[in-house]
């Protein structure tokens, strides 16, 4: 067995090949085998003797040879004494000058790593058993040894600091006490030695333990950072209690910080989007949001609001696009688990102030603002062979009439021998047809258009789906006549919802009417027939990139976003939060739409291509332009994106 001391010590009498070791003549010890961490010393070797049976007949040699040993035994236990004074006052010294900087002896010295276990220390990997047999055999080798005197007088130790700076390892109050050679990790030896660690001094006993403690404590704070040599020490169940006790604090200290690092790293068995949902900084909140609208729609509204509430400390309707739609896509959500606490909007979407924040929304955001302008182009390509110049639009709603100044400054630049005449007919739901605000948007459609050179005529009525007719609406021979379905079919109820179907009914009425063109103009979005989950997963796509794209356009500090915004919540937890009739967000893909036009008639009119080279002009001109923003043909329409995502489609039918 190897203890792992780098030094070579030798013992008092060894075992070699099964010879004992020989003395010479000047009295000196001979060493033969070198006792790898074993130190056997006389008195040990002595007291494990024991005392002779004294039955029987003896011989004069022996009787002297037994009161001889008897002698040495108290010789022993003075120098015993004596030597332990000495070796206290040393270690006192070597202390003082370690405080003075002095101390360069045990600068090697740090706790280590083992690859042992000592059941009696953790810093002892020693072969218990291995020494115990090899200090028992030296023990009886020792006993017929008749120069005990000289051997002693022979073996005088070294310094104490000298022997210790001559081992690598870690010195602890458990290292052999060299001034007696007693080893104190043998059971045997601890029985042998009790006489003798009787005698020792309580006061003396007491003041070693003392200074071998304040040493220890210097040497496990040694800061250096060598490593390599595991050490092999040899403790008592005493001292391994005092070690343990010097020790546990880093112990403690290290494991609380490794628990608070595993706490904070996130496991490797989940996603990151997962493990944000158990933290207030969320990195993937879409994934949480759907996570909570499962939750909803399979009943564990509990689990659905303690996932919104872990979302609504990630939300802030001033943060990033993400933090913003997650704190309205909360409050829809928060609508349909407890729709008394937070009411859903549904007569609020009809109100002004809803009104005047969608076109809003329609001014800043090129989806929407060119969608209109696509409109335009489509229906002046449409009537551009009408031969005598008029036009007349009919627009089921008009909002703040900002379509139709593009479309009279495209008329006035158009050239033809006639003036060109637009007639404007907007519907309106006030009985008896009287709406102030129509009429003050006919009254500046009109400025305009005297300022540009255009005959206006602006009409405001109220008229049933059911009562829509030629007749009714005023219609000349010789009018070209366009509807502009521009964000409206999308908030008629179909057939999902009522039997009268006001959705499909309009559009067969207006095809009566032998429209030469209908344009529809809507968000790219499948948000009526759709189930609830479905209808959240589109509400994230969508109206998470309309809030990316407005970061874009608008500066987050201008008051109108912020209006514009809120407007697009009212519509979010419409669309996420009602169901049947108060569900008035009911959006449709451009491929439903298409069905819907075909099953009432129409049939698709394609805008030529330089339509969509226009639109793309208009997009990218200025010194900054639009990037991100999209326009592309598609299956008869012009599609208007923000980074690869489809927001509104402008299409053309006849």
């Amino acid at each position: 067995m190897s203890s792992g001391f780098t030094g070579e010590f030798y013992g008092a009498g060894g075992i070699n090949n099964g010879r004992s070791t020989t003395i010479n003549n000047n009295n000196s010890l001979r060493p033969q085998v070198q006792l790898s961490g074993i130190l056997p010393d006389p008195v040990t070797q002595i007291v494990h003797q024991g005392r002779p049976n004294l039955m029987g007949k003896r011989s004069l040699a022996e009787f002297q040879q037994q009161q001889q040993l008897q002698f040495l035994h108290l010789q022993q236990q003075q120098q015993q004494k004596q030597q332990q004074q000495q070796q206290q006052m040393l270690l006192l010294h070597h202390h003082q000058q370690q405080q003075q900087g002095l101390g360069f002896y045990l600068r090697n010295v740090k706790p280590r790593s083992y690859q042992q276990s000592s059941p009696m220390s953790p810093l002892s990997p020693v072969d218990f058993s291995v020494a115990a047999a090899a200090a028992s055999s030296i023990s009886s080798e020792f006993s017929s040894n008749s120069n005990v005197t000289t051997m002693m007088n022979t073996r005088h130790p070294l310094p104490v600091l000298h022997q210790l700076r001559s081992q690598p390892g870690l010195l602890t109050p458990g290292i052999q006490n060299y001034s007696t050679g007693v080893s104190s990790l043998n059971p045997v030896q601890n029985r042998a030695t009790v006489g003798v660690q009787e005698l020792l001094s309580q006061e003396s006993d007491k003041k070693m333990m003392n200074c071998l403690q304040e040493l220890e404590k210097q040497l496990l704070d040694d800061n250096d950072e060598e490593e390599g040599d595991t050490v092999s020490v040899v403790t008592n169940n005493e001292w391994s209690e005092t070690i343990q006790n010097l020790i546990s604090p880093c112990q403690n200290q290290n494991q609380n910080q490794i628990q608070k690092l595993a706490s904070l790293s996130p496991s490797s068995s989940t996603s990151s989007c997962a493990s944000s949902t158990e933290s207030p900084s969320i990195s993937c909140p879409k994934q949480s949001l759907i996570e909570a609208a499962t939750a909803i729609s399979e009943g564990k509204n509990d689990v659905a609001v303690e996932i919104l509430t872990r979302l609504a400390r990630f939300a802030n309707i001033r943060g990033t696009s993400d933090q913003r739609l997650t704190a309205y896509m909360v409050s829809a959500l928060r609508s349909r688990v407890n729709p008394g606490d937070y009411p859903p909007p549904v007569l609020e979407l009809h109100s002004r102030e809803h009104t005047d924040t969608t076109q809003n929304l329609y001014e800043v955001s090129p989806c929407f603002k060119l969608g209109f302008m696509a409109a335009n182009l489509a229906i002046l390509e449409a009537v551009d062979d009408h031969p005598f110049n008029k036009l007349h639009v009919i627009d089921f709603d008009i909002g703040q009439g900002g379509q139709y100044l593009h479309l009279l400054h495209a008329l006035a630049a158009k050239k033809s021998d006639k003036p060109a005449v637009l007639k404007i007919t907007a519907f309106t739901e006030q009985a008896g047809g009287v709406d102030e605000r129509l009429n003050s948007i006919g009254v500046e459609l009109k400025s305009v258009a005297n300022r540009v050179g255009v005959c206006l005529y602006f009409n405001v009525m109220a008229c049933k789906v059911t009562d829509l007719s030629r007749e009714k609406l005023g219609l000349e021979p010789d009018d070209a006549l366009a509807v502009n379905f521009a964000f409206k079919l999308y908030r008629l109820p179909d057939e999902s919802v009522t039997t009268e179907n006001l959705r499909d009914e309009l559009l067969r009425r207006v095809k009566g009417l032998s429209p030469k063109v209908v344009t529809v103009v809507e968000q790219e979005m499948n948000g009526n027939t759709a189930p609830f989950l479905a209808r959240v997963n589109e509400a994230c796509g969508h109206y998470g990139a309309i809030f990316d794209s407005l970061d874009a356009t608008v500066s987050r500090d201008n008051m109108d976003r912020v209006r514009i915004e809120e407007g697009l919540s009212r519509k979010i937890s419409n669309s996420v939060a009602c169901e049947g009739r108060d569900r008035v967000e009911r959006c449709e893909v451009f491929g439903k739409w298409r069905a819907r036009m075909s099953m009432a008639g129409f049939g698709p009119r394609p805008v030529s291509p330089l339509v969509a080279n226009s639109l793309r002009s208009k997009l990218n001109s200025g010194t900054r332009g639009n990037p991100g923003f999209t326009v592309n043909e598609q299956s008869g329409g012009i599609c208007f994106g923000w980074m690869g995502r489809t927001l509104t489609v402008a299409s053309a039918w006849r």
